[in-house]
C-alpha cells in the first residue's frame, strides 16, 4: 500500500508569518503521526522561509514514522543537515534559489556524476535516497545510473491537466513508473496531489510506495480539521479498484 508522508512546510510558513511558536511545528508533526500519517516530510530552504534548520533537529528527536528531508544538495549546509540528522530518506530536489516551490525534476544525465557522489555519500551514512524527476523515461534511466534507491515523480503536470483529461495527464507517469519498476527503483510521488486527483493516480501508478503531500492537505485541514483530513488522504492512498 502507498504510504502517506505529510509535508509540514506550510505549518512552518504560518508560524513564521507571526513570529513565536504558534502553530508549533513539532506538535503538529506528532499530531499528524497520531492521526495516522506514515511519514513526515520537510523541505528546508536556505532562506528558512518556512522550515528552519533547527526545526529539522527538533523533529528528528521525536518523529517515529519515516522522516523525509527534501532539498537542493548544492547547498553544503543542506548536506551537513542531512548527515547530522540521518533521516529515513533524503529526497534530492533541484529547486532554484528563490523559487516559490519546486518546479522541475533533475536532469539526471547532465548531473549524473554529481548525483552519483551524493547518493553514495548519503547511502554510506545509512540514509535511503530518492531523486526528484520529471515523468521522462530518459531521466528515469539516468536516475538508475546514480545508484539511488528511489525516484520521486514530480506530479504538478498531472495535477494541472487532471480535470481536463486525466487519462492523458497520467500517461507519461505510467510509462515512467513502469520503467522504474523494471529497473528496480522504488517509486515515490509528490507535488500538487490532492483529494481530487490522488486516488486516480494511486490506482494507475504501479507499485507506488509513498506520496508526499503538504499544500493541498493543509488547505483541506482548514475546512475538515487536521485529523479528518489525514484520514481522507489515507483512504485515497489505500484505494483499490
Amino acid at each position: 500500500m502507498t504510504k502517506l508522508s505529510v509535508n509540514i512546510n506550510k505549518i512552518a510558513t504560518l508560524r513564521n508569518s507571526r513570529g513565536g511558536n504558534n502553530p508549533n511545528v513539532v506538535q503538529v508533526a506528532l499530531d499528524c503521526e497520531r492521526f495516522g500519517a506514515e511519514g513526515i516530510t520537510v523541505h528546508p530552504r536556505p532562506d528558512e522561509r518556512h522550515i528552519r534548520y533547527q526545526d529539522v533537529y527538533d523533529l528528528k528527536t521525536v518523529v517515529t514514522t519515516e522522516f523525509n528531508i527534501e532539498g537542493n544538495p548544492t547547498e553544503a549546509k543542506f548536506i551537513e543537515l542531512v548527515l547530522a540528522n540521518k533521516p529515513t530518506q533524503v529526497t534530492l530536489v533541484p529547486d532554484a534559489l528563490g523559487a516559490i516551490t519546486s518546479n522541475a525534476g533533475w536532469d539526471t544525465i547532465t548531473h549524473q556524476s554529481r548525483l552519483q557522489d551524493l547518493v553514495a555519500l548519503f547511502k554510506e551514512a545509512g540514509i535511503r535516497t530518492s531523486i526528484f524527476v520529471d515523468p521522462d523515461e530518459r531521466m528515469v534511466e539516468g536516475a538508475k545510473t546514480t545508484g539511488t534507491d528511489r525516484i520521486e515523480l514530480y506530479t504538478e503536470p498531472y495535477a494541472e491537466h487532471y480535470a481536463k483529461d486525466r487519462a492523458t495527464a497520467i500517461k507519461d507517469f505510467v510509462k515512467a513508473a513502469t520503467l522504474a519498476n523494471q529497473l528496480g527503483l522504488g517509486l515515490n510521488a509528490g507535488h500538487d496531489l490532492s483529494l481530487e486527483n490522488l486516488r486516480y493516480f494511486q490506482q494507475n501508478i504501479p507499485n507506488l510506495l509513498e506520496v508526499s503531500i503538504g499544500h493541498a492537505l493543509v488547505c483541506d485541514a482548514l475546512y475538515y480539521g487536521l485529523e479528518n483530513t489525514i484520514q481522507f488522504y489515507l483512504k485515497e492512498t489505500k484505494a483499490i479498484d
